[in-house]
């Protein structure tokens, strides 16, 4: 079912090895400050068919296993595979347990059989994927004829609020990029799969103050990942112009910070 000789990473690729290096330092924290991810991951839940009962599923970036447990509470007659390209998230998981294996790969070349699964559940995973339609690809065929990949991802005005209150103060490159909802719907519509549902909803946290925000990304290992971002320490008076910038978007609940979450759900034609 797995084939566990599958080959590292292809040289080349430094921002995923940065984002996998970057959750994989968060896998201790990651559970503490994982508010959105819950919430997200659980609304997905609530989106799979009714008739769902795969004999075999997978949790693609499954993280620290939260969802990972859920399901195999949820399909207790089916086998369970939990992969994410962070070891540490891994290690974090798989004493846990929730699957019957926990497997290191990435979602654009997945060490799995085709036609092996009959869900692929994915939850706030594949946004820090460079090649979605590779992701599709790889889910159409991996998926047995019927199946279900089931994704929450972020798209463009994810931390807006964040991304302009950071151009205010110095105009870099501070937050990490997402790719267009439209770019979703061509690269769904193209895949082959059947889609069944797919939208945008926006789902707002609020915090008390910046450092709260910035403190929570880099515990969840969220934080900037992209190419061009600042290197070194960031100046005081660059903080200070940051905070100044986003108190203009100060709500009674605290600072606004807003997430553009895709659903979707997709199914490979029988």
């Amino acid at each position: 079912m797995t084939d566990l000789s599958h080959p590292s990473l292809p040289g080349g690729l430094p921002d995923k090895r940065q984002v996998a290096a970057s959750f994989s330092r968060a896998a201790a924290s990651y559970d503490s400050v994982a508010e959105l991810q819950r919430a997200v991951g659980t609304e997905l839940l609530a989106r799979l068919p009714a008739a769902t009962a795969p004999q075999r599923w997978l949790d693609l970036g499954c993280g620290t296993g939260f969802f990972s447990r859920l399901l195999g509470q949820r399909l207790p007659a089916s086998h369970g595979v939990a992969l994410d390209i962070a070891e540490g998230m891994l290690n974090h998981a798989r004493p846990l347990g929730g699957a019957e294996h926990f497997i290191a790969g990435d979602a654009e070349r997945l060490p799995l059989q085709g036609e092996s699964c009959g869900l692929i559940f994915s939850s706030l995973a594949v946004q820090w994927c460079a090649d979605f339609d590779a992701v599709l690809s790889e889910a159409y065929r991996v998926l047995q004829p019927g199946g279900v990949l089931a994704f929450a991802s972020l798209c463009v005005g994810t931390l807006n609020e964040l991304r302009e209150s950071w151009r205010a103060a110095d105009g870099l490159v501070h937050v990490n990029r997402f790719r267009t909802f439209e770019s979703y719907q061509q690269l769904c519509a193209a895949s082959g799969l059947r889609v069944v549902s797919l939208e945008r909803q926006p789902h707002v946290l609020h915090y008390p103050d910046v450092r709260s925000l910035t403190h929570e990304l880099k515990a969840l290992g969220a934080h900037n990942l992209n190419p061009g971002r600042p290197g070194g320490l960031t100046g005081r008076a660059r903080i200070v112009a940051l905070v100044d910038a986003y108190e203009q978007f100060r709500q009674a609940q605290g600072l606004p910070a807003t997430y553009q979450v895709v659903y979707a759900v997709l199914e490979k034609p029988s």
